[in-house]
């Protein structure tokens, strides 16, 4: 396994622990990168509010341990599937926005949804030739946006 994900793993669980939430974490190094797993019976408070605490947790690693991945790689941390699901729902979004903009030759405007969120929709949609997405706006305020070509 890639030494900066088991560094990651030993910090996250660490933190968890000094959080005092009963959680144990499991990592895993794919093509994306460094994946961590959380279990446990407080596993739905890093789920709640639509995964604020996993993005959180993802930032703070990427803060400390980013310098140490590739330009590919990422931090992923999850919560018993939570992430899988939210990548279902927004491949969902996606094909409805297609259809949308595709109907009514309109564009269609995501609401607010984290760098991560908007770059499955582009990757989701990147193939459609008739289609062009584009991150529009600047901060908090950056919504994708699909469009007819």
């Amino acid at each position: 396994m890639n030494e900066t994900c088991e560094n990651a793993r030993e910090f996250l669980s660490g933190l968890i622990s000094d959080m005092r939430f009963n959680m144990t974490v499991e990592s895993n190094w794919t093509d994306e990168g460094c994946h961590l797993d959380l279990h446990g019976e407080d596993a739905h408070i890093a789920r709640a509010e639509n995964g604020e605490m996993l993005d959180a947790f993802e930032v703070l690693l990427f803060q400390i341990y980013g310098r140490e991945l590739d330009r590919e790689h990422r931090f992923v941390v999850d919560a018993d599937g939570y992430r899988q699901t939210r990548r279902q729902e927004l491949h969902a979004m996606a094909r409805f926005a297609a259809d949308q903009v595709r109907k009514g030759g309109r564009a269609f405007t995501f609401g607010v949804l984290n760098s991560t969120e908007r770059r499955i929709i582009h990757m989701t949609l990147q193939k459609e030739e008739d289609l062009h997405t584009e991150s529009v706006g600047v901060g908090r305020e950056r919504r994708l946006q699909v469009r007819l070509k």
